[in-house]
């Protein structure tokens, strides 16, 4: 199991940036490689959607479910497809604004990228990660 993990301050408050960063719809403004989010389904725990992921290349599809949510400070999410992960998102106070975390776990399909794309496939989506945060920290800090 492949994991990442970043922090970083974002100069907008809690509320405004945890709402951004939650809200499936947007998840492909500020994630490089989220392709499409589709079928979004309710609100807070126990909300759905569907997602197609492009790694390495290839179209990933599966669907997300909202496991917690604790309103401007923590949502988890996991998903389910071609490639299965948990994504646990935090924001906090910040003096300059509010600190953004995510922590992601999740299984690289080997059987269909193969063990030589599984290594590619995680420098890549560090990098992807890395992106991630600029994006959120261009939109919110205009």
């Amino acid at each position: 199991m492949a994991s990442l993990s970043r922090s970083a301050v974002i100069q907008a408050p809690v509320e405004r940036l945890f709402e951004y960063v939650t809200t499936p719809e947007k998840l492909p403004e500020w994630l490089p490689a989220m392709v499409e989010v589709r079928d979004v389904k309710g609100a807070g725990e126990g909300q759905q959607y569907e997602w197609t992921y492009k790694m390495v290349g290839l179209l990933l599809k599966g669907q997300s479910t909202v496991v917690e949510y604790v309103p401007n400070k923590c949502s988890v999410h996991q998903s389910i497809g071609t490639i299965n992960s948990t994504w646990t998102i935090g924001v906090e106070p910040h003096p300059e604004g509010s600190r953004l975390t995510i922590f992601v776990e999740y299984d690289v399909p080997v059987p269909v990228l193969g063990k030589l794309a599984e290594q590619i496939a995680v420098s890549r989506d560090a990098r992807d990660f890395a992106l991630a945060f600029e994006n959120v920290k261009e939109t919110l800090e205009l």
